[in-house]
């Protein structure tokens, strides 16, 4: 799969069935000696959550073992997190 065509799936968080946008949307977290990717950060104003106010200023960040499946148009994953959790964390 190229970069390009992964860039343009959709981000659904499977726990809620939220949207979340796409991929391209998002900032690629990874560590810059392993080369392995530690997730997605995304602006709080991609969330679409149906009735309930947006929270301004808020980033959320889908850790990469949380993604379930990418399929041909959507990315499926568990659930964001509020912080980053750093690759070299571990």
């Amino acid at each position: 799969m190229l970069l390009s065509e992964l860039a343009e799936k959709e981000l659904i968080e499977m726990e809620n069935g939220v949207r979340y946008g796409f991929l391209a949307e998002t900032e690629c977290i990874f560590d810059a000696k392993t080369g392995k990717i530690a997730g997605f950060e995304m602006p709080a104003q991609m969330v679409k959550m149906p009735f309930q106010k947006k929270k301004t200023g808020m980033v959320k960040y889908i850790p990469w073992d949380e993604i379930i499946l990418i399929g041909e148009d959507r990315v499926l994953f568990q659930k964001t997190t509020s912080t980053l959790k750093h690759a070299n964390d571990d």
